[in-house]
C-alpha cells in the first residue's frame, strides 16, 4: 500500500480498472469512510460539549483560570456530561475545584 501514498485516487483505480464511482461503493470504501465519520463525529460531540460545559461554568462561577480550562478540556466525554450535571449543584468556584479534584 505505502506505493500507493502519492498517488490520486483516479489513477490508483485506473491501475485497477475501476471507475471512482465504483470503488467509492465498494464495502471497504464505506467501511474507511463510515469508520472516520464515526470518529468525526464523537470528536464533535466531544468538542461540543467542552464548549457548552465552559460557558455554564463561567456563567455559574464567574471567569475559569487557564488551569481549569485547560483540566477542563482534557476530559473525556463521559466526564463531560458528568460535570455538566453536577454544575447544577455548584454555586462557587470552590465546588467546580473540588469536584475536579474528585473527578479528574
Amino acid at each position: 500500500m505505502a506505493r500507493f501514498n502519492d498517488r490520486p485516487l483516479q489513477e490508483i483505480c485506473a491501475m485497477a480498472g475501476l471507475t471512482v464511482d465504483d470503488f467509492t461503493q465498494s464495502v471497504a470504501y464505506q467501511e474507511i469512510f463510515g469508520q472516520g465519520r464515526q470518529e468525526g463525529e464523537a470528536e464533535g460531540r466531544r468538542v461540543e460539549a467542552v464548549a457548552m460545559t465552559l460557558r455554564k461554568l463561567n456563567h455559574r462561577c464567574g471567569p475559569l483560570t487557564g488551569t481549569t480550562t485547560t483540566r477542563i478540556q482534557a476530559l473525556p466525554l463521559e466526564q463531560l456530561e458528568a460535570l455538566g450535571l453536577a454544575l447544577l449543584d455548584f454555586s462557587t468556584a470552590a465546588d467546580l475545584t473540588a469536584w475536579l479534584g474528585a473527578n479528574a
